[in-house]
């Protein structure tokens, strides 16, 4: 019942912005040091000829190949430094119903157009309202990463792809008849556990796969995790997944919201499908 279609976030994306929370990581364990240990363990050489190319996941040659631009700072006037400075928005490049609008987009395209059923089999999670969570929360960084990037009007967009992830979940959790006590203390649990998953996300995207493994298993596995294949696996798909969107225009995703996901298991993970450049009319729809 928790995997039901959005119902009410569209009413209600304009109204607030998203609580703010941030909570430290959990220590790692001795279960992590040992799955770590093995995800380290060097492979056997194998002839140049059959050897599986896996430069793909290694941070260091992954910048290498995709280089983030950096954006220059949007000048902004006085009048809107002061305004942003009481927690008002100033004016946009684009404009601010557009993007609440793509960022809805954005966040749908987190929780259905990702195979969850996969990722609870490969990654032997439970099928559960929590699980479906901890993979939202992940695809929903990846996008904040990317929308980041895009100056204002992205950090803009950030925060109603967050505000709309709480309405969508609190939405799910009424679905399941969870009593609003119940539900609040739930949420607000999820909410300290997004923002520490974010750091530890964010820690690993910038160093090296142990790191990112590290968070992966913090935080997605709940520290649960004792088999290196699933943690290789997930190290491998968040770099790729980072290196296709990265490569995504940041006005089509500013008017548009359209993330088409790579799947978690693929023979080529290196190959960079271009997309078909999305469309839109000028009301931005």
């Amino acid at each position: 019942m928790y995997r039901r279609p959005l119902q009410s976030v569209v009413r209600n994306v304009i109204n607030a912005t998203a609580p703010r929370a941030a909570k430290q990581a959990l220590n790692q364990g001795a279960c992590f040091a040992r799955a770590l240990a093995a995800f380290q363990q060097p492979r056997v050489s194998s002839p140049p000829s059959v050897t599986p190319c896996r430069t793909l996941h290694i941070a260091a040659q992954l910048r290498s190949v995709k280089e983030t631009p950096q954006h220059s700072e949007e000048e902004v006037g006085a009048f809107t430094k002061l305004i942003e400075a009481m927690g008002f928005t100033g004016p946009l490049k684009y404009n601010k119903w557009k993007i609440k609008i793509a960022a809805l987009r954005m966040y749908t395209c987190c929780v259905e157009r990702i195979n969850y059923d996969e990722f609870f089999e490969r990654c032997s999670l439970p099928d559960t309202l929590n699980s479906w969570f901890l993979i939202a929360q992940l695809h929903v960084w990846m996008c904040l990463v990317r929308m980041r990037q895009e100056g204002r009007a992205g950090k803009y967009m950030c925060r109603y792809i967050v505000h709309s992830m709480w309405e969508d979940v609190d939405q799910r959790s009424k679905i399941m008849g969870i009593d609003a006590t119940q539900r609040k203390e739930s949420i607000k649990v999820m909410i300290e556990t997004f923002y520490a998953a974010i750091f530890g996300y964010d820690e690993g995207l910038l160093s090296d796969d142990s790191v990112l493994a590290a968070a992966l298993w913090r935080n997605l596995f709940s520290c649960q995790c004792e088999e290196p294949a699933q943690l290789e696996l997930l190290v491998e798909y968040v770099r790729k997944q980072m290196q296709y969107i990265d490569a995504l225009d940041g006005e089509d995703l500013l008017l548009t919201g359209e993330v088409k996901w790579r799947p978690l298991v693929e023979e080529n993970p290196q190959s960079i499908v271009k997309v078909v450049t999305p469309t839109y009319n000028d009301a931005g729809l």
